[in-house]
C-alpha cells in the first residue's frame, strides 16, 4: 500500500502537467467545436455543423487529400530508403565509411526544420541550384517553379519531407539491426541465403518494432505537417499544398474561424488515431 502511495506521489506532477497541457485543451478543442465563434466576441451553439462542414467544403477535403498523399513521401520512401541504407552500414560497419554516412545521413535532422524549409525553397526556386544541375545536363525543358507549380508543388513538399526524415528512420533502424545475433546471419548463409533472401528471413521480420515506431513518426509528421508548408508554399500554389495543420492555423487565426478550426483539429486527431492505433497493433511484439 505504501509503495502504491509513494508511487503515486511521484506520478503526481506529471499527471498535473499532463491534464493542464492536453487534456484540458483538448476538451477545450471539443467544446469550441461546437460552436460558431470568432475568438472574440459571442459565441453561437451550432452542434455538428462544423463538422458536416468538413465533408462539404472541397478546401478542406482537399487539406486532408494532401495529407494522405503526403503519407507516401513522409512515411514510405524514408523508411523503405532507410532499410536499405542501414542494411548497407550494417554490412560496412567496421569500415570509417559507416561512421561518416551515420553523421550525413542524419544531419537533416538536427537542421530546424524552418532553416531546412528555407534551405528547400531556395534550391527549387526557379534560377535554384536543382534547375542549375538539371540545365547542366541539357534538361532545360524540364525545369520549373518546383514549389509554385499545381502539378509538382505538393510532391516537391514530399521531397523536403522525405530528406528530413531519413536520416531518423535509418539511425532507428540501424540501432535494431545492431541487436540481431549475428550467428542467425551466419545460419542463414550456411543455409546458402544471398543478401536478399538474408534481408527478407531474417533483418525485416527482426525490425517489427523498429518499423512500427518509425512509421508511426513519420505517419504522424504526414498528417500533422505544417511547418515545411508554413515556410515552402504556405497552402500554395491556390490550396494545391493545403494539408489540415495549416488550414487550422488559416482557419483560426486569418478567418476567424475558430470553431470551424476546432471541428478540424478533432478531424485530425481521429484520423490520426485511425492510421496509428492498427499500426501499433500490426508492429507490437506477440506475447509467446
Amino acid at each position: 500500500m505504501a509503495q502504491h502511495l509513494v508511487g503515486w506521489l511521484f506520478a503526481a506532477p506529471a499527471i498535473a502537467f499532463y491534464v493542464a497541457f492536453v487534456i484540458i485543451p483538448l476538451l477545450h478543442t471539443l467544446q469550441y467545436s461546437l460552436y460558431r465563434w470568432d475568438g472574440i466576441g459571442p459565441s453561437t451553439y451550432v452542434g455538428l455543423q462544423n463538422y458536416a462542414h468538413l465533408f462539404s467544403n472541397s478546401t478542406l477535403l482537399k487539406s486532408i487529400l494532401n495529407a494522405l498523399k503526403l503519407i507516401v513521401f513522409f512515411s514510405v520512401i524514408p523508411v523503405a530508403l532507410g532499410l536499405l541504407i542501414a542494411s548497407t552500414i550494417r554490412r560496412i560497419a567496421a569500415s570509417r565509411l559507416a561512421g561518416f554516412a551515420r553523421v550525413i545521413i542524419f544531419i537533416p535532422q538536427v537542421i530546424p526544420l524552418v532553416a531546412a524549409g528555407i534551405i528547400w525553397s531556395w534550391l527549387l526556386a526557379s534560377n535554384g541550384l536543382v534547375n542549375q544541375v538539371l540545365a547542366a545536363f541539357g534538361l532545360k525543358h524540364v525545369t520549373r517553379a518546383w514549389l509554385g507549380d499545381f502539378t509538382f508543388a505538393l510532391p516537391s513538399v514530399g521531397v523536403i519531407g522525405a530528406w528530413v526524415l531519413l536520416g531518423l528512420c535509418t539511425l532507428l533502424l540501424l540501432a535494431g539491426m545492431t541487436k540481431i545475433d549475428p550467428e542467425i546471419y551466419e545460419a542463414a548463409r550456411l543455409d546458402g541465403a544471398g543478401p536478399v533472401r538474408e534481408f527478407f528471413a531474417v533483418t525485416l521480420p527482426a525490425l517489427r518494432q523498429e518499423i512500427g515506431v518509425c512509421v508511426t513518426v513519420t505517419v504522424i509528421a504526414a498528417l500533422a505537417s505544417f511547418d515545411i508548408i508554413y515556410i515552402s508554399t504556405q497552402g500554395g500554389p491556390g490550396n494545391a499544398t493545403m494539408v489540415p495543420g495549416y488550414a487550422i492555423y488559416y482557419l483560426a487565426f486569418f478567418q476567424r474561424e475558430v470553431g470551424q478550426a476546432s471541428a478540424l483539429a478533432v478531424g485530425l486527431m481521429i484520423l490520426v488515431l485511425l492510421f496509428i492505433l492498427p499500426i501499433q497493433w500490426l508492429t507490437r511484439e506477440r506475447k509467446r
